[in-house]
């Protein structure tokens, strides 16, 4: 009898410390580890500095988020732009303010600006103009009509019919070919044009095609003209197709406060130091909601209502929304439109075939420490 009453002591004893030790971690870090969490912006020409409290932002939130960066294992860089200041930034693992790396699928959005652009310039007429107006040396090989009929807005909104090349081992290996301009001919669509969201990498791709062909240059060479230095950054490398074509769906290479002036370009549509880069009725048609429930893979609580724009994403975190700019591995950048605040994020890209399917634990994890920051915001 002693000893029945002895193990259930002890286990009484064990199960009241796992509850306090669960509700501790709950509760999250002290307010004096708080305090002891740097995010101090280095201070140099190119952006304005400032704090979260001179711009009316809970400094412990901001700490928090940064403490909570501090854990994760591929997290590369996280700034946090409000009020058009740069309030708070830190580098992580291999991250520095110099690096330039992969920033994988955030390039379709930059393809969706140079989209607009293009548009604004005469270039293109029309997003209802046909796909194939542009690849001429196609016509004779297309065998299925529907492809006739898919339209640039149909590609921005990713609904051209093209399936995600990640579902068919063939597609993924065919992609990582480099002749990508003939998989508009060989790769089959798996719905009509425009009635079904599927994410394409190399829809995106043709869609920077297409600008390249309409304006008569390279997609770098006129961005650089019209986008990048107009905005004040400069492109690292960027990998191309086999025909010399840049690849619109991915692989341009930016620094994350570089990535940040791009976000804050959108969040003030379209307009950078007083001069009007991309038409804001353009950035305002890329960041409505075209197709609702576009992501229905669990990421976590606060990755909700996910939809999806001209090559941008939206979503929910408690009650507030965002759009982004979302790349593998968790390159982020992030509009809160209600707070005047941009987010960025970059990380490891997990560049390659092979590694690609190995990341998407530590892509969540990038993900949630952004969404989970969003939601702990006061409701305005």
């Amino acid at each position: 009898m002693f000893r029945l009453k002895k193990l259930r002591y002890f286990l009484l004893t064990a199960i009241v410390l796992l509850i306090l030790s669960i509700a501790a971690a709950g509760c999250g870090p002290s307010a004096r580890v708080l305090e002891a969490v740097d995010y101090t912006p280095l201070q140099r020409d190119d952006w304005k500095i400032s704090t979260p409290e001179e711009q009316g932002l809970d400094p412990n939130l901001v700490a928090k988020l940064y403490y909570n960066a501090g854990k994760l294992e591929t997290i590369y860089s996280l700034l946090v732009i409000k009020n058009d200041c740069l309030i708070a930034e830190e580098y992580f693992n291999e991250g520095s303010i110099e690096q330039l790396s992969k920033r994988a699928s955030v390039t379709k959005s930059y393809t969706s600006a140079l989209t607009g652009i293009a548009l604004d310039q005469g270039y293109l007429s029309s997003v209802d103009q046909k796909m194939m107006e542009f690849f001429p040396e196609l016509a004779d090989q297309i065998t299925d009509p529907r492809k006739e009929q898919i339209t640039i807005r149909q590609m921005l909104q990713m609904r051209a019919g093209y399936p995600w090349e990640e579902t068919d081992p063939a597609l993924w290996d065919a992609m990582w070919t480099g002749d990508m301009v003939p998989l508009i001919v060989y790769f089959p669509l798996t719905s009509d044009p425009g009635t079904r969201f599927q994410y394409s990498n190399m829809t995106a791709h043709w869609t920077g095609v297409i600008v390249a062909r309409a304006s008569g240059t390279d997609l770098k060479s006129f961005g650089e003209e019209h986008l990048f230095t107009p905005l004040g950054v400069e492109v690292g490398d960027w990998n191309r197709d086999l025909d010399g074509y840049y690849i619109g769906g991915g692989d341009i290479e930016f620094t994350a406060r570089d990535m940040a002036k791009f976000g804050l370009l959108y969040l003030n549509e379209g307009e950078y130091e007083g001069k009007q880069i991309i038409p804001a009725d353009w950035v305002h048609d890329s960041l409505q909601t075209y197709t609702e429930d576009a992501w229905d893979i669990r990421v976590g609580p606060n990755f909700k209502d996910i939809g999806y724009g001209y090559y941008w994403w939206s979503g929910r975190a408690g009650n507030h929304h965002y759009n982004f700019a979302w790349g593998h591995g968790g390159q982020l950048i992030v509009l809160l439109d209600e707070f005047d605040m941009v987010i960025v994020v970059t990380a490891d890209p997990f560049y390659g075939k092979d590694t690609h399917w190995n990341s998407w634990k530590y892509e969540k994890a990038n993900i949630n420490l952004v969404c989970n920051f969003i939601d702990s915001l006061p409701d305005m």
